[in-house]
């Protein structure tokens, strides 16, 4: 299955600072677009951190979890899509599970962790 071609859908609505998983991550930036197929809405989800793309999700509104996700290595290609959601860790400036978001790990299908932090302005 191919990335989603963004310029087909409709930009659904951005959220800066973006959760993931539940839990807000500081420089996070989440677009979703929409486009219908017939009776079933098509989904699209891209996050960035800093102006860089980290990963796609897409799949189905009426489903609870992504069809498929794609990790972006920070030399700027596209790993292989994986089926279902994404594997990511939240990174913090501790152990605690309170301690302060700092950025995400995404695992790519290689199973190499790819990490991105927030800019320190984020913080």
């Amino acid at each position: 299955m191919p990335l989603p071609d963004l310029a087909t859908y409709t930009p659904h609505r951005t959220v800066t600072d973006a959760t993931f998983d539940g839990v807000p991550v500081p420089g996070l930036r989440a677009e979703f677009f929409h486009r219908r197929e017939g009776d079933r809405v098509a989904s699209a989800g891209r996050y960035s951190m800093g102006g860089r793309d980290l990963l796609l999700a897409w799949g189905w509104t009426d489903e609870p979890d992504c069809r498929f996700s794609s990790v972006r290595d920070p030399d700027g290609f596209w790993h292989p899509e994986s089926a279902g959601c994404p594997v990511v860790e939240i990174l913090r400036e501790g152990e605690a599970p309170d301690a302060p978001v700092t950025g995400l790990a995404l695992r790519t299908p290689a199973g190499q962790w790819i990490t991105d932090r927030a800019p320190a302005r984020a913080r």
